[in-house]
């Protein structure tokens, strides 16, 4: 009897230890799978930016152009989705969710149907990425913006977070920071696109 439950805790023990190990081991592969995943390099890289940046493209473009539906398109339909920019007095608009970003955006769509894209134009310039794996992204730049008619350009510091869903870059995020004080002539443009250097809201052009 004595000799059958020094088996028996002898053979828990063992299981137990069997446990760990096969625990251990477990979490070492899990952690070697998320360490493997890293962003992308070479052709792959540019492929992966050049995609990005036609999707924000398309929603600047779509959204002077009036296109609800191709605008809508380049969204992260999502809870987390976020869209933030400042204002000409001081305060700042945000909404948090996909259902408040449509809300706002999609009904002023709605209200202001008439197009203007090509009475605009918007240079972005300095743009940098920072890859988090190969399906999220982090991007800023400077964006130039225009009145209609390029008499004038605003200047605003962005940013972005993509999500790549269902193998496409989709918005997750956009802030906008505005310089509404220090309007560039339009006939800085030249300047606005021989810029090399980041801009950090002083030494306006």
């Amino acid at each position: 009897m004595k000799r059958q439950n020094f088996l028996t805790t002898q053979i828990k023990k063992i299981a137990s230890f069997m446990l760990i190990i096969f625990s251990v081991v477990s979490l070492s592969m899990l952690t070697s799978c998320k360490s493997a995943v890293k962003e992308p390099t070479g052709e792959s890289l540019q492929k992966e930016k050049d995609a990005i940046l036609a999707t924000i493209e398309k929603e600047t473009n779509s959204f002077f152009a009036r296109d609800y539906e191709s605008w809508k398109s380049t969204f992260a339909h999502t809870d987390y989705a976020f869209q933030a920019w400042s204002n000409q007095d001081g305060t700042f608009d945000a909404s948090v969710g996909w259902e408040l970003i449509d809300k706002t955006i999609g009904s002023y769509i709605s209200e202001n149907p008439v197009p203007d894209s090509a009475q605009r134009k918007v240079e972005r310039k300095n743009i940098m990425f920072k890859f988090y794996g190969p399906n999220v992204a982090f991007l800023t730049w400077d964006q130039f913006n225009s009145d209609i008619g390029a008499n004038m350009f605003l200047h605003s510091k962005e940013t972005r977070l993509m999500e790549k869903i269902n193998g496409e870059w989709k918005i997750v995020e956009v802030s906008a920071f505005w310089d509404y004080k220090n309007p560039i002539s339009g006939d800085k443009l030249k300047d606005i696109q021989k810029m090399d250097k980041e801009s950090r809201g002083k030494g306006k052009l």
